[in-house]
C-alpha cells in the first residue's frame, strides 16, 4: 500500500472508531472491529484501489465485523437484533459518505484521545492505547517500536481497554477540572511518544522514525482540534524544532553526533520555520507554559548558524522560567548544562549536586553524562572519564553507549590531550 493510502487510513481510523463507540458503546469490541477493517483495507485497496468513500467503506466493514461478533454470542441476541440483524443486508449499517459531519468526526477524535488517556490507566498503557486506537498502528508496529513481543503488547492493550470499560468511562468530553487534567495527560502522552522515537530508550537504533512521525501527526491533529490552546501549539513547535535535527544526529555508522558538532546546513529549515512561527505566535496570546518555553529554547538553538553563536544567556533565562513553571530533575539537568556555558562548568556542577541524591536521577545515565561533560570542561579528565564510563554502563541505548565509550577513551591518560566538545545539549 502506498504512503498516501497509509496516511489516509491513519486519519480515518479514529473517526470510524469514534462513530462506532458513540453508537454502540463497547470500546473494546469497536476498536477490534476497526483494526480488522484497517487490515482488510491494507489487503484489498492495493489491488482494487481506494474506494470513492473510504470512511464509509471502513465503517461498513467494521460494522459487519461487529455484527458477526454479536451473532456468534447468543447471550447478546437482543443487542444484535437492535443493532443489525433485522435489517436486510446488514452491510447498510454504515452511513452514506456525508452522513457524519467533519465537525462530528473531529469531536470524536478528541473524545478518543481523552478516553485513551483515562486516569485509570498507567502512562505506558495510555501510550499504547493511543497509538493503537487513535494512531491506527497495528499491535505489531507498536510492539516493535517499544522492543517487546507482539503477544506482550497485545496483552497490554487488551488490559488497558478492559480497565477503561471497568472504570465506567463514557464517550463524552470531560468538563471543568477534569478537562484540564485529561488534556494535560493527552499532551504528555504525545510528548512521551515523540521522545521515545527521537532518542530510543534501548536497542541498536537511536531513532524510531515511526514514533516521532506519529507523535507529530497526532499533535497536528490535536492542534487543529484545539487551535486556541497555547500549550498544544507549543508542543507541536517543540516537536518540529527538535525533529529538524534528526538527519544529522547520527553519523555514517549510526554513531551519535552531539549538537555542537552537527552540520547545521542540513537541519530541516522548513520545520524550524514552522516551529518558530508556532511558538512565537502562541507566546503573544497565551500564558507561557512548559511546552512553549521548551520550544522557545529549541528556537534559540535553531537561530544560531554555528554553535559558537548560541545565545546562552537567553537560554539560561528561559530555563530559569521553565524551572519555575515545571520544576523537575530533568529541567535542572538541562539548566545546569546551559549555566555552565555562561558561568562556567563549576557553576553547572553545583546545580547538579542535589540530583546525585535524588532517587529519580541518581542512577540515570543522563546525569552521569552531563557531569562528565562539565568535569571535562573544568579540566578534571580523570573524573570525566569515570562519569562517561558510568553513563555508558547505565544506558541501554547502543548508540549512546558507543558515544560515551569513545568520549571516555579519548580521556585515557595517554590521550587526554584530545578533548571532545561535549555531549548533545537539548
Amino acid at each position: 500500500m502506498d504512503r498516501d493510502a497509509q496516511e489516509l487510513l491513519r486519519d480515518l481510523a479514529p473517526q470510524v472508531l469514534g462513530i462506532l463507540v458513540r453508537r454502540h458503546g463497547q470500546f473494546d469490541a469497536c476498536e477490534d472491529a476497526v483494526q480488522e477493517a484497517l487490515l482488510a483495507a491494507a489487503v484489498q485497496w492495493p489491488g482494487q484501489g481506494v474506494p470513492e468513500h473510504p470512511r464509509s467503506w471502513l465503517l461498513t466493514v467494521a460494522s459487519r465485523r461487529l455484527t458477526d461478533e454479536w451473532r456468534s454470542e447468543r447471550a447478546r441476541r437482543d443487542r444484535e437484533v437492535a443493532v443489525a440483524v433485522r435489517r436486510p443486508g446488514y452491510a447498510t449499517v454504515a452511513p452514506a459518505a456525508d452522513d457524519e459531519s467533519a465537525a462530528t468526526a473531529r469531536d470524536d477524535t478528541l473524545r478518543l484521545l481523552f478516553l485513551c488517556c483515562h486516569p485509570a490507566l498507567a502512562r505506558s498503557a495510555q501510550v499504547a492505547l493511543t497509538l493503537r486506537a487513535v494512531g491506527g498502528l497495528t499491535t505489531g508496529q507498536i510492539a516493535h517500536a517499544f522492543l517487546v513481543t507482539e503477544a506482550t503488547m497485545s496483552q497490554r492493550i487488551r488490559r488497558a481497554k478492559q480497565r477503561v470499560e471497568a472504570a465506567g468511562a463514557r464517550f463524552v468530553m470531560p468538563t471543568g477540572a477534569e478537562w484540564t487534567t485529561r488534556l494535560g495527560a493527552v499532551r504528555q502522552v504525545l510528548y512521551l511518544v515523540f521522545n521515545e522515537g527521537y532518542t530510543a530508550s534501548g536497542g541498536a537504533d537511536l531513532h524510531r522514525a515511526e514514533l516521532t512521525g506519529e507523535a507529530i501527526r497526532l499533535t497536528r491533529a490535536l492542534h487543529r482540534l484545539l487551535p486556541d490552546d497555547g500549550e498544544v501549539a507549543g508542543l507541536l513547535a517543540l516537536m518540529l524544532l527538535t525533529d529538524a535535527h534528526r538527519a544529522v544526529r547520527t553519523g555514517p555508522a549510526g554513531e551519535l553526533v552531539p549538537l555542537a558538532e552537527q552540520d547545521r546546513s542540513r537541519w530541516d529549515r522548513a520545520a524550524i520555520a514552522e516551529g518558530t512561527r508556532l511558538v512565537t505566535e502562541a507566546l503573544t496570546w497565551s500564558p507561557p507554559g512548559p511546552y512553549q518555553i521548551q520550544a522557545a529554547i529549541a528556537a534559540v538553538h535553531a537561530e544560531a548558524a554555528e554553535a559558537a553563536e548560541t545565545d546562552w544567556p537567553q537560554i539560561v533565562a528561559l530555563y530559569r522560567l521553565l524551572s519555575h513553571l515545571a520544576p523537575n530533575p530533568m529541567v535542572t539537568l538541562n539548566q545546569a548544562a546551559a549555566v555552565a556555558m555562561v558561568d562556567g562548568p563549576r557553576a553547572g556542577l553545583a546545580l547538579l549536586e542535589p540530583l546525585r541524591h535524588d532517587d529519580r536521577t541518581a542512577g540515570h545515565h543522563r546525569l552521569a553524562a552531563v557531569r562528565a561533560h562539565l568535569l571535562e570542561l573544568a579540566g578534571d579528565s580523570a573524573g570525566a572519564r569515570t562519569e562517561y564510563l558510568r553513563a555508558a554502563r547505565l544506558t541501554t541505548s547502543r548508540p549512546e553507549q558507543r558515544y560515551l565509550e569513545v568520549r571516555a577513551a579519548r580521556l585515557a591518560p595517554d590521550r587526554c590531550e584530545r578533548t571532545p566538545r561535549g555531549v548533545e545539549h537539548p
